[in-house]
């Protein structure tokens, strides 16, 4: 039997450590030792009630994020004409600008998102006709 310390996230932990008969070593934690002022967890964010869209309009062409991250800015209001390739909505992920872009030729019909959204990847953010 061993024991050992072990910190994550600035929290230390005392471990005992038990090897079994197969050579495993399965940890068992046994107590806490020098834990900072216990913090709440963060809430989830709440989703977005009504974002804002053209009084109710939803497009056929979905633009969805492609990484999770944070909506950024957003580069195409509704009713803004798009082409191909065109930036409509830009996710932050990782310290990146990632311009989430048009599929095709059409014209921004909804956006589905605010600026500051935590959103996941898939999430729609915006539609066109």
């Amino acid at each position: 039997m061993k024991n050992y310390t072990i910190t994550v996230n600035g929290t230390a932990y005392d471990v005992t450590v038990e090897e079994n008969a197969a050579g495993a070593a399965p940890a068992v934690p046994v107590k806490r030792a020098a834990a900072p002022a216990a913090q709440a967890p963060k809430a989830a964010p709440a989703p977005a009630a009504a974002a804002p869209a053209a009084a109710g309009a939803q497009g056929g062409i979905k633009i969805e994020a492609g990484a999770a991250g944070k909506v950024f800015k957003i580069e195409a209001p509704v009713g803004t004409a798009v082409k191909k390739g065109d930036p409509v909505v830009i996710v932050e992920a990782m310290k990146m600008e990632i311009p989430m872009v048009a599929p095709q030729d059409g014209t921004v019909a909804s956006i589905d998102c605010t600026v500051g959204d935590a959103v996941e990847a898939g999430t729609v953010l915006a539609t066109l006709n």
